[in-house]
């Protein structure tokens, strides 16, 4: 089981958690609502819960209020990438669309319902933009309640 997050969800050094990384990389990142899902597509690489070795697995991740997050959608059924996680926290962010990267990343569950709302709240205000149509929408956001939702921060390569 993970330790509690005890440094709260709008801490600045969390927020700042992109500026390691070089611009070109931090862009494709800081994605805007303007974006397609398939620019919102990543694969992470976890050790399975189960066995122990790598396993990469496709994934979306989402921007909220200045912080990377990937999100089950809606519904809150179980995931194997969110059992694994919770089991083995440190992971690799895997860019695979336009710009390529590996990044070695942290996953922190989220787990304050003030910060699981307003997360929530915005990636459901950001898929019911109109700049990608026929993808996810309509999107309501009592079918996300019960996402499963991960912060995810970036650390430094050793």
């Amino acid at each position: 089981m993970s330790s509690p997050d005890t440094t709260g969800w709008n801490d600045s050094a969390r927020d700042a958690s992109l500026s390691h990384l070089p611009d070109h990389i931090r862009r494709a990142i800081e994605i805007t609502p303007a974006a397609g899902t398939s620019e919102r597509i990543i694969d992470i690489t976890t050790l399975g819960r189960r066995t122990g070795r790598p396993r990469r697995i496709e994934i979306f991740f989402y921007r909220a209020a200045g912080t990377t997050y990937l999100c089950s959608g809606a519904g809150g059924a179980a995931t194997d990438w969110h059992a694994n996680l919770l089991a083995n926290p440190n992971f690799t962010f895997h860019l695979k669309n336009g710009i390529h990267a590996d990044l070695p990343a942290r996953a922190t569950p989220v787990t304050d319902p003030a910060e699981r709302q307003a997360v929530l709240a915005e990636i459901v205000a950001d898929l019911n933009q109109p700049h990608d149509p026929g993808t996810i929408r309509p999107t309501r956001l009592e079918d996300w309640a019960d996402s499963r939702l991960m912060r995810i921060s970036f650390r430094h390569r050793p």
